[in-house]
């Protein structure tokens, strides 16, 4: 198993090194981060949530201990989290459906009816 922490600590200090290499990339990407606590419509629990499902859909692993670490610092529980990846599983299952009927379509395409 993965020891998140250490993994987590080990990531921000590479992408300081590529903050370093390329500065105005990883300020466009702190200005991203940072678009929705002006607002703050959602509140930091709600983005940490969401941004923890998407993590897992778009299977990114940094993401995933960021937002898993930043999600428990704004108070969410284990069955919030659990919740939100039950979103994530859905929109998955869901977005191979869709695919699937893609793939559907091109089997028509190609004279298969």
């Amino acid at each position: 198993m993965l020891n998140w922490s250490e993994y987590r600590q080990k990531l921000m200090g590479r992408i300081g090194e590529f903050g370093m290499l390329s500065p105005d990339t990883l300020s466009g990407y702190q200005t991203l981060s940072k678009a929705g606590h002006k607002t703050d419509l959602l509140g930091a629990k709600t983005r940490e949530l969401i941004a923890l499902a998407v993590s897992v859909t778009t299977r990114c692993d940094g993401c995933i201990t960021v937002h898993t670490a930043e999600a428990l610092k704004h108070g969410a529980s284990k069955e919030e989290i659990a919740e939100a990846l039950g979103v994530a599983v859905a929109l998955n299952a869901g977005a191979a459906m869709v695919y699937s009927a893609r793939a559907l379509d091109a089997l028509d395409a190609h004279g298969t009816k």
